[in-house]
């Protein structure tokens, strides 16, 4: 590959950022002139609701990506070029007008991507240019961490003691920018027209301001120094819904305003200290490089089970498999932690990961519907939403993923709601009309005495649902449902509850 051009052009997607951004590094250090563009995708807008909080985050962090190339390259005039059309078109006809010799862009590996990514490199070396693809969301990708026989890893503890040891004991080193007053461009006169503005876009504004939630760089390093000062205490303290225990810098992950690069060598920094809540934060960074190379690796996974022989359950299908369906996603299934969880998403985009868990196997093994109907939903709604990660969750969930947990596992909602939310101050943030309840009546309502429920202005059935099925008869169901999986009788005996 040619190692110096005379015009290139930095495609920015899941890289909002100029500080260690791998692309744009690329593009300064080879190129005597560097042109900057973000597309606002028609190929994915599209598809959306006309509120959506991505994109108002998006939104946000392209004008302080912005702000940031205009500071790198010391002027204020407009530096980014900014399209709203289909990328896998528009990428190669700007190149063209542009001249540039090579495109430069931080490689995706959802199997959307891939294939647009595939188009545009074809339709660039038609014109005589090159797609540079880099490294740039992940630690490792691909097929960077492999076992001793060459092959994918598709369980995360060695995986994950393999990842330790390619990073070894120095830190992760970063991507330099520093020639970018020299080498970037302003964005010729027929692109410098001001930002798109969200309604420019089609778009109308949501809650994401009232939420406290900001786009960009700068919101995620703040994010970032607050959760610096918690970090110790993560082990603990991640696993409670009411406490402030996670970093709540997925989003920013996601769209690549902060670098992952940054976060793991802060992270083996406190580890080396002794800090226990670093160490498991860092396993959770490595979950996310473990989930990606699952991707990459294993594409069917995109659509289908991890495990093909999961994919001959029998789920629930027709009217009341829908109808259980829609109680789950307007927070309705008369199990006071699921709703709450649910009700936490719709209204602002997040939900606790211990949560994830919670709420995911109650639509798998207690509602028996598809785990795919409950991945597309999360799709829909989360802020961080992130196709390898969600769809490793939710195979984790049913058991059908790799190193997911065994089929005859099955979260008992009370129980879970019990040990991580045991005085209800969750569901109380998220359910007001059960905030009279005790702390015990609380988990599960409709066990309370008749005399609590009325004294706490609750009526089951009215302003609070009935079950939507039972816990017990639910748990047999799904251990019938899963059964035939099952190797050997003394396996199926061994059924746990958490």
């Amino acid at each position: 590959m040619q190692s110096h051009f005379s015009t290139g052009l930095v495609w920015f997607r899941r890289d909002l950022r100029t500080d260690d951004n791998a692309a744009l590094s690329r593009a300064l250090a080879c190129c005597d002139t560097v042109y900057c563009v973000f597309v606002y995708d028609k190929a994915i807008l599209d598809k959306l609701p006309r509120q959506d909080r991505r994109v108002e985050f998006i939104h946000e962090s392209v004008a302080a990506l912005e702000s940031s190339l205009q500071a790198l390259r010391g002027h204020a005039s407009r530096t980014l070029i900014t399209l709203h059309d289909v990328a896998q078109s528009a990428i190669p006809e700007l190149a063209k007008q542009l001249q540039a010799n090579a495109v430069f862009v931080a490689r995706d590996y959802e199997p959307a991507a891939v294939s647009r990514d595939t188009a545009v490199q074809q339709q660039l070396l038609a014109e005589g240019t090159q797609l540079v693809l880099v490294k740039d969301q992940v630690i490792f990708e691909e097929r960077e961490v492999l076992t001793q026989t060459g092959k994918p890893y598709g369980v995360f503890t060695p995986y994950h003691r393999a990842w330790l040891a390619r990073i070894g004991i120095e830190l992760v080193p970063g991507h330099d920018v520093g020639r970018g007053h020299a080498v970037l461009a302003a964005a010729p006169d027929a692109h410098a027209q001001p930002l798109p503005s969200l309604a420019d876009l089609g778009f109308e504004a949501t809650n994401l301001r009232a939420l406290g939630m900001h786009g960009g760089s700068a919101a995620g390093e703040a994010l970032l120094q607050d959760f610096v000062g918690r970090m110790d205490r993560y082990s603990e303290a991640r696993n409670f819904p009411s406490v402030k225990g996670p970093s709540y810098l997925g989003v920013h992950l996601r769209f690549g305003t902060v670098s992952i690069r940054k976060l793991v060598n802060l992270a083996l920094q406190r580890v080396r200290t002794g800090s226990e809540g670093a160490s498991v934060w860092l396993a959770e960074l490595a979950w996310r490089d473990f989930y990606f190379q699952i991707l990459a690796n294993f594409p069917h996974v995109a659509t289908q089970a991890f495990k093909p022989e999961y994919d001959a359950i029998a789920w629930e299908q027709g009217e009341e498999a829908e109808a259980l369906f829609e109680a789950w996603c307007e927070g309705k299934t008369g199990y006071p932690i699921v709703d709450a969880a649910m009700t936490q998403l719709n209204q602002t985009g997040y939900m606790h990961n211990r949560l994830r868990m919670v709420a995911g196997s109650f639509l798998v093994k207690h509602l028996g519907l598809d785990w795919r109907w409950g991945e597309k939903y999360f799709a829909l709604k989360l802020n961080d939403f992130d196709l390898s990660a969600n769809n490793g969750g939710w195979q984790w969930v049913a058991s059908s993923g790799c190193d997911a947990q065994p089929y005859f596992r099955i979260f008992n909602p009370v129980t879970q709601s019990e040990k991580f939310d045991g005085q209800g101050k969750f569901i109380k943030r998220y359910l007001p009309q059960l905030a009279g309840l005790s702390d015990k009546a609380i988990h599960a309502p409709w066990l309370a005495k008749p005399m609590e429920l009325a004294a706490a202005g609750v009526h089951i059935g009215s302003n609070y649902p009935a079950p939507v099925v039972d816990h017990a008869k639910a748990r047999t169901r799904t251990l019938a449902r899963y059964g035939f999986l099952k190797k050997s009788t003394d396996q199926a005996g061994a059924a746990t509850e958490q």
